[in-house]
């Protein structure tokens, strides 16, 4: 019934640890058929070398599982309320991957100083607050996806197609798990080349204004040009 959506949320799986983006078992990717209310997510704690498409878990956006035989993520809560606050949605990844998440441990934004920033973002790549101990306490990963969506209050996520969870770690999203991927590879890449810009120019102030809506809008929105149609 979901062999379609399996295979994209596998493919979507073995990805990460192949662009450097997952250490040990750490993170996950899911895809949505929002046709069926239902998204395929990888399976809880599973090494990523043994997995393949029928291991992974198909859950109905009430959060009941519908086809798999093993456990889904940890996280899919998290990953359901995403789907069910962001209808423009296909996909969501989340790693681990080290120089996002050492902006997530610190609690910052990811700042926006050039144009490969800018290819994905129009603007900074935004935190969210820490959670309270309530929050840590009860639902942790439903409420994970809470902070995420109380911080998009005045976002767009298209515009923003990603957040660092505070003292945790990068979510991705975009119209496709495919998408979300390569969200979350930029998101790697430009928090590197931050750290490293930070180390050159301390006081190294954003990218100018007119540089980035340039470099967004060639790419996003109905005047966008780039690549092929």
């Amino acid at each position: 019934m979901f062999t379609e959506l399996k295979r994209e949320a596998y493919e979507a799986n073995v990805a990460l640890p192949r662009h450097g983006l997952i250490n040990l078992t750490f993170g996950n990717a899911s895809a949505i058929d929002r046709a069926k209310g239902a998204f395929a997510i990888k399976p809880s704690g599973v090494d990523y070398a043994a997995l393949s498409p029928a291991d992974m878990v198909v859950v109905d956006l009430d959060g009941r599982r519908v086809e798999g035989r093993l456990n889904p993520s940890s996280d899919t809560p998290t990953h359901r309320r995403l789907f069910l606050a962001f209808p423009g949605v296909g996909g969501v990844v989340h790693t681990h991957s080290s120089h996002a998440t050492a902006f997530a441990q610190a609690g910052r934004p990811i700042p926006i100083f050039g144009t490969t920033h800018a290819d994905y973002f129009n603007g900074e790549v935004p935190v969210t607050r820490r959670m309270t101990p309530e929050e840590i306490a009860s639902a942790y990963e439903w409420e994970t996806g809470n902070v995420i969506v109380e911080r998009f209050a005045a976002l767009d996520p298209a515009d923003f197609p990603g957040v660092l969870v505070n003292r945790h770690a990068p979510f991705t999203w975009g119209p496709s798990v495919g998408k979300a991927v390569e969200t979350a590879v930029a998101v790697e890449c430009i928090a590197h080349m931050a750290l490293m810009s930070l180390r050159l120019a301390p006081d190294l102030e954003p990218i100018e204004a007119e540089l980035l809506a340039k470099h967004f809008k060639r790419k996003h929105g109905a005047g966008a040009y780039y690549g092929q149609a």
